[in-house]
């Protein structure tokens, strides 16, 4: 665990309230507000974020490299990544909470037009086809190519965090928390029929060329930001950025992994 991951429990002092705009967090908000001395996110010590995974990505993103860990209560439809809600003894549950250290993929898209983007991504980066052909990729894995022509909807490289989101629905595997590992997932695959992804090592250097893609268009997209008519998708694990997470004791994030290859 890094310096930054060892968050110490006196420093869990300050809260500020996130909540997504859902009655459901706005009321849990509003609710833990009179119970509880709270600040400005930019003045706490820890942020507790009120919501489903959607809204803990928009956190781990917002706060990333600040040193705030995340304490997320579920308020939203899906809560993977999220503690169970409850408004008591909220301080000691955060004094309580195990950190788990998140490093996120960075993106660099170059388009069509030959512009650049980079983006972060902390669940997947995605290259999905936007036209009702299938996209043509080649992908390389440190400068070797290993793969000519995968004919698909599209793939994707998933972190251990992100493995059981769209990763697991496109039948990739789960990859523990602490493993370094990244899944690499084609999306309903044509072409070659039998190649169901790969496992590669976390400090893969992965690179995407779109084939034939003024004929077969190509968008790419990191957690959230979408870059359209992408020619070539860089992507690689950022070992310099940090996102923290807490999670209650025996919740932790490699638990729930486990659990989701047992059924649970």
């Amino acid at each position: 665990m890094s310096a930054a991951a060892a968050t110490t429990r006196a420093e869990r002092r300050t809260i500020a309230l996130v909540a997504s705009e859902t009655e459901e967090a706005q009321a849990a908000s509003a609710s833990l507000a009179s119970q509880y001395q709270t600040t400005q996110p930019e003045n706490a010590d820890v942020i507790v974020a009120l919501g489903g995974d959607g809204l803990m990505l928009q956190c781990l993103h917002r706060f990333m490299n600040t040193g705030k860990p995340i304490y997320g209560m579920n308020r939203g439809s899906v809560g993977f990544l999220m503690n169970e809600y409850s408004e008591a003894d909220l301080p000691a549950r955060l004094q309580a909470a195990e950190t788990a250290e998140i490093h996120p993929l960075r993106m660099h898209a170059t388009g069509k037009d030959g512009s650049h983007h980079d983006a972060l991504a902390i669940n997947e980066v995605s290259l999905l086809r936007q036209s009702f052909q299938a996209a043509k990729l080649r992908i390389s894995i440190d400068t070797k190519i290993r793969l000519e022509e995968l004919i698909c909807d599209g793939v994707l490289v998933a972190t251990p965090a992100g493995s059981t989101a769209y990763n697991l629905s496109a039948h990739g595997p789960i990859i523990p928390i602490e493993a370094r590992l990244l899944a690499l997932t084609p999306i309903s695959p044509f072409r070659p029929r039998r190649w169901r992804g790969a496992l590669l090592p976390g400090n893969a250097q992965i690179a995407i060329d779109v084939l034939e893609a003024g004929k077969r268009p190509v968008s790419a997209v990191a957690d959230h930001r979408e870059i359209r008519d992408v020619v070539r998708v860089e992507i690689a694990e950022e070992e310099t950025s940090t996102a923290l997470m807490l999670f209650d004791p025996g919740h932790s994030l490699d638990e729930r992994i486990l659990n989701e290859q047992f059924g649970y």
